[in-house]
Formats: structure tokens, sequence, C-alpha cells
């Protein structure tokens, strides 16, 4: 190769090289916080991508992902949304109510879009659902509110029982409203109510040790721990032989008996579409609120089966899928 030739080579490489460079520097980040792992919440990173696809961004090749894992280590998202808003991400994804409650604490600036179980007013996040107002918008699924639904359920299942349990996580801001709710309904069916904590899983294990034997079945509160333990909280339940209802399908699938709750993966879906509207100029104070009040019962007949118990047929009858 001749010297001018190659000059030539090297010169068009570097520009080419810079081009890229230019190129990635200039693509917008979005900080995604959680308060469990990426493991965890894959199923519903997906869906925020997809969500997110739908204005045209992908990953890796025009807008970037930061990720901030808590690893059920609550206590670390407000360091871990400072660190997003130092970064100076353009958008931040607020996976669950305890991160975007970190998030709003740690930037006014920076806009949020969350995807929560609950009432994102009730908890403090926005003021309004229709005018979100400030830098905070998101997508909503009713689950704390379905905790007391949950207890009624599991007592249409097990009728002549008046002891059943409440499994909850002390570290969540949305505890004080679940336990209030259930015992309160728990109070309205004669039914005596004793609440467990955990917030790690040996705290879990102790807790299906300590509830087989001393009621008849748990009602597995709305968390985020919880919920990348579904599976494995659905395959305890059916080895403790203890009846359980949480909030989602993978529960019930793993050998829970029922779940009962709205559907996380819309509001990962919906998250990602804000976000996208955003980076295309959007603001969030105009953005509503998404809420979504659909809600969808599952029960697993081997599990009860397995556990010796018969179903209703009308509890049967309303189920939106039963497992044979």
């Amino acid at each position: 190769m001749r010297r001018r030739e190659f000059i030539g080579l090297v010169v068009s490489s570097a520009a080419t090289l810079s081009q890229l460079d230019a190129q990635a520097q200039q693509s917008p980040v979005i900080g995604i916080l959680g308060s469990s792992t990426a493991g965890d919440y894959g199923p519903m990173i997906a869906a925020f991508r997809k969500g997110l696809s739908e204005s045209g961004y992908l990953e890796g090749k025009n807008v970037g992902f930061e990720y901030a894992w808590a690893d059920d280590h609550y206590d670390r998202l407000p360091g871990l949304a400072a660190q997003l808003t130092e970064q100076r991400v353009n958008v931040i994804l607020a996976a669950a109510t305890p991160s975007a409650l970190a998030a709003k604490s740690a930037t006014t600036t920076i806009p949020i879009v969350f995807a929560v179980g609950g009432d994102p007013v009730s908890t403090g996040l926005v003021t309004s659902l229709n005018r979100p107002g400030g830098n905070i918008t998101g997508a909503a699924h009713i689950n704390v509110d379905t905790a007391p639904k949950r207890l009624e359920l599991l007592h249409e299942l097990l009728p002549g029982s008046n002891s059943l349990g409440l499994l909850t996580n002390p570290a969540n801001p949305l505890t004080p409203s679940v336990e209030s709710g259930v015992k309160a309904a728990a109070g309205a069916l004669g039914i005596r109510l004793t609440t467990f904590h955990a917030s790690t899983d040996e705290e879990i294990n102790a807790t299906f040790k300590n509830a087989t034997g001393s009621v008849a079945g748990l009602v597995i509160g709305t968390d985020p721990l919880f919920t990348s333990r579904a599976t494995a909280l659905g395959a305890k339940s059916l080895e403790y032989k203890l009846p359980a209802i949480y909030q989602y399908r993978d529960f019930v699938v793993a050998g829970g008996a029922m779940s009962y709750g709205g559907d996380i993966s819309d509001s990962y879906y919906r998250a990602g579409i804000y976000a996208g509207r955003i980076l295309n100029g959007e603001r969030p104070a105009n953005l509503a609120v998404q809420l979504s009040t659909r809600v969808e019962l599952f029960i697993n007949l081997k599990t009860t089966e397995a556990l010796g118990l018969e179903p209703p047929v009308a509890l049967v009858a309303r189920a939106d899928e039963v497992i044979e």
C-alpha cells in the first residue's frame, strides 16, 4: 500500500470513529432505578423497552440505559438516585414506589417516569392523576387496594378458618396502607389476623416456618421484594402446605393457590411510551398518570387439590384463568 493511501485510510478511519463517538455522546440516556435486581425485573424492563420503541428508541442504537439496582436494600435507593442525577441522565425510570419516592427526592429537574402498584396520589408521588405537575408522571396498576380483596378471596377458599396471616415488608412505604386495609377487611369478616414482617430471604423463610400451624392461610402484601420472589413464594407455599395468595400469575404457576392483582407489565409498557414522548420533547407535568384498574384472578387447582382444598364453584367461575 502506498504511503499516501495508508495515510488516507487512517484519516478516514479516525473520522468514522469520531462520528460514532459523537453519535454515542448525543444519544439520550435513561436511568433505571430499581429496588431489586436486573434479573428480578427482566420481564418488566422488557415491557418498558417495548413501549419505548414505539417512539423509535432502541437501547444501544439511539438511547442508552444506566442501571442502578438496590439489590433489595431499600436504604440504598436515595444514594443510587443521587448518582443518576449527578450523571445527568435524560430521564429516570423509577421501578416501583420506593424507587419513585427516592427519585422524586433526588431531583426536581430531571424527568421521572414511574411504574408502580397502588395510588401515586396517596403516596405523595403526584398531586393529581390528570395534572401530575412538576417533573414526574408514569403508570400505575391497582395492587395496594386489592390487598383487602385478597384476604376476602382467601377466606372464601378457606371458609371454615378464622385465623389468617398477612406478610408485609416494613421497609416499604406502602406497608402501612396495606396493613390498615387488610386489618379492616379482617375485622369485617371476623378473622383473627396475624401480621408477619420480612425484608430479607431469611425472614421470608422464617415467616413460612412460623406461619405454618399458626394460621390457616397467608395473604402476601404488595412489595417489590415479594414480586421479585414470586416464583419462590409460590413454591414455598406449596412446600409448607400453607394456602397463600399474592398478586401475580407467576406466583400461581409456581405453586401458589391464588393470585389477584393488576397487570405489572402493562404499567412498564405504558411507562416506556411516556419515556419516549418525554425524550421527544413533551413535559411530564402535561402527561396524565396512566391508571390501570383491570385486575385478574388466577387459581391453581393442582395446588388446592394437593392442599386438600375444594374451591367453591362460584370462586372458580370468577377466575380469569384456572391452572389444572
